[in-house]
C-alpha cells in the first residue's frame, strides 16, 4: 500500500511544481479529462480544457509559492480510487500590484486510476477562517 500511496505524493509534488512555475501544462497534464476543479472564489470548472484555461489565468495573474503539507496517513486508497487531504502555507505575488500576500488553503484531492495511471479527479481548496480570538 506503501507503495501505491507514494504514487499519489508524486502527483501532488508535481502539481506542487506546477504551482510554484506557473505551469498551466504540467498542472492540466495531472487531471483526467472530464475531472472537476473547485478553487475558492472561482467558478467551478468542469473537463481538463477548463482547467487548464483556469491554471493559465491565474497564473498570469499571481506568482504562487507555496509549500504542500502531505500527511502520507491522509491519503486513502480503495481499488482504483484514492483521496487526500493537504494543507498549502506559503505566499501569492499579485502581478498587477506588485504585492506579496500569505497564502494558506486547505486541500481536498480525488483521484482515479486510469490504465494504471492515477490522474485527479476531483480537486477543491479553500482558505481557512481567521481565528476567532
Amino acid at each position: 500500500m506503501l507503495k501505491k500511496k507514494q504514487k499519489i505524493v508524486e502527483i501532488l509534488r508535481n502539481y506542487q511544481t506546477a504551482t510554484n512555475t506557473g505551469d498551466a501544462d504540467l498542472a492540466a497534464s495531472l487531471y483526467k479529462e472530464d475531472s472537476i476543479l473547485i478553487p475558492a472564489n472561482f467558478p467551478q470548472a468542469t473537463g481538463k480544457s477548463a482547467i487548464h484555461s483556469f491554471y493559465a489565468y491565474a497564473f498570469s495573474m499571481l506568482q504562487l509559492k507555496l509549500e504542500f503539507d502531505i500527511n502520507i496517513d491522509q491519503i486513502v486508497i480503495d481499488g482504483n480510487s484514492a483521496y487526500a487531504t493537504t494543507t498549502s502555507t506559503g505566499t501569492r505575488l499579485i502581478r498587477e500590484s506588485g504585492e506579496v500576500v500569505p497564502e494558506i488553503n486547505r486541500e481536498l484531492w480525488v483521484f482515479e486510476k486510469i490504465d494504471e495511471n492515477w490522474k485527479i479527479a476531483r480537486y477543491m481548496f479553500n482558505i481557512p477562517p481567521q481565528e476567532i480570538s
